[in-house]
């Protein structure tokens, strides 16, 4: 009996330690056969091939279709000249400068609007500038000319001579809305072309002190140093403004942008290639935002408006009978609520055009007839 124990104890062991074995080895040997115990189906659902791609792409066909026509801008100048320069004695102690290793660099972004070489970039890219090379995303650079500057609206037009160029295609005038997907696309910190992604935060932002005449895009797709003067773009690709400032206390992006429509673009650029410059309208008044605390000072029966508180002396206004003091309620048809909204309205009025001005001159309504002259150049002190 106990030899028969013994053995029926060995072969359970040798048994446990191939099934052992087996386990860690081989366990689809210890699968139940089909057919014994119905599993429980799980149902998993698996997207279509196609609906896959279109997931994974994003904006990568907009992307793919405006990146070719962003450029990188390479703007320098030479540094100042050493009023000892020419000082033999001065060379003799310090030697000859090395100009082109002192040459002053900036880096910006450009959009190519035409296969003719027209792009469009910040003025204050180039500003002051005596070389600007344009670094094309295909590896090709070209040495471009200034066609013309509009300090204005912080817009610069130039161009560049090179064949089979990508030119991007305008949006219509109007057509952004708040909360529209957009992608800023340029050369931040020259690291090289760069895509973000955001959205329309708000239109018509003004009064940031960029610009004399402000209409910005805000967008929270990131913008940083080296994206001025790039492309912002809808979802299908097309142009809907120039890139152009950031608001920040550090440097990089907080997510608050600012570029410039593509319909003031539009009007630059179409002014600078035909006359050099961009003609507006002008009054010749110094305007100032009319608020509740000031109309009650001036004991006005109105809150809002455009205080008016210099004319120019034989200026257009003074010549129609402007006083300091009259509050702007509407030019022609349009009514002007603050500055930004005055200067915009005039401007876009053609030179030697008459229109009325509708007045609060104290207690009373007056419209004057007046004609539109046209806008002084910006003087700009020649660099030292």
């Amino acid at each position: 009996m106990r030899r028969i124990w013994l053995i029926f104890s060995q072969a359970v062991t040798v048994a446990v330690a191939v099934l052992f074995v087996v386990a860690t080895l081989k366990p689809e040997w210890l699968a139940r056969p089909p057919g014994l115990i119905m599993p429980e189906v799980v149902p998993i659902v698996t997207a279509p091939p196609e609906a896959a791609s279109a997931a994974r792409r994003g904006y990568s066909e907009a992307a793919r279709r405006a990146s070719p026509a962003v450029v990188s801008i390479v703007a320098s100048k030479a540094p100042p000249r050493n009023p000892h320069a020419g000082d033999p004695w001065f060379r003799f102690f310090f030697g000859d400068a090395d100009e082109e290793a002192q040459r002053q660099r900036g880096l910006g972004s450009g959009v190519i609007v035409s296969p003719a070489g027209y792009l469009l970039t910040n003025n204050h890219v180039i500003d002051g500038a005596d070389d600007i090379e344009v670094q094309l995303s295909d590896g090709r650079s070209a040495q471009a000319t200034v066609v013309g500057t509009d300090p204005d609206t912080d817009l610069a037009l130039l161009k560049i001579n090179l064949d089979r160029l990508p030119a991007i295609t305008l949006a219509p005038a109007s057509s952004l809305q708040v909360g529209d997907s957009v992608l800023a696309i340029g050369n931040p910190f020259g690291v090289g072309q760069t895509v973000t992604s955001g959205i329309v935060s708000a239109l018509g932002r003004s009064q940031l002190g960029l610009s004399t005449f402000e209409n910005f895009i805000q967008t929270d797709a990131a913008i940083n140093p080296g994206n001025s003067g790039g492309a912002l773009v809808d979802a299908n690709g097309l142009l809907v403004g120039i890139n152009t400032a950031i608001f920040s206390r550090s440097g990089g992006s907080l997510g608050i942008g600012f570029a410039i429509p593509v319909d003031v673009a539009r009007q630059v650029m179409e002014g600078l290639i035909s006359n050099g410059q961009v003609t507006r309208g002008w009054i010749g008044v110094e305007p100032r935002d009319l608020n509740p605390e000031i109309a009650e000072m001036l004991r006005l029966p109105v809150n809002s408006g455009v205080l008016i508180t210099g004319v120019l002396r034989n200026g257009p206004a003074a010549k129609a009978g402007v006083q300091p003091g009259d509050v702007v309620l509407k030019v022609g048809s349009t009514a002007v609520a603050n500055t930004a909204q005055l200067l915009n309205t005039v401007s876009g009025l053609a030179p030697d055009t008459r229109v009325a001005l509708t007045l609060q001159r104290g207690a009373k309504v007056v419209e004057l007839n007046l004609q539109v002259a046209q806008r002084p150049a910006v003087r700009r002190e020649p660099a030292e």
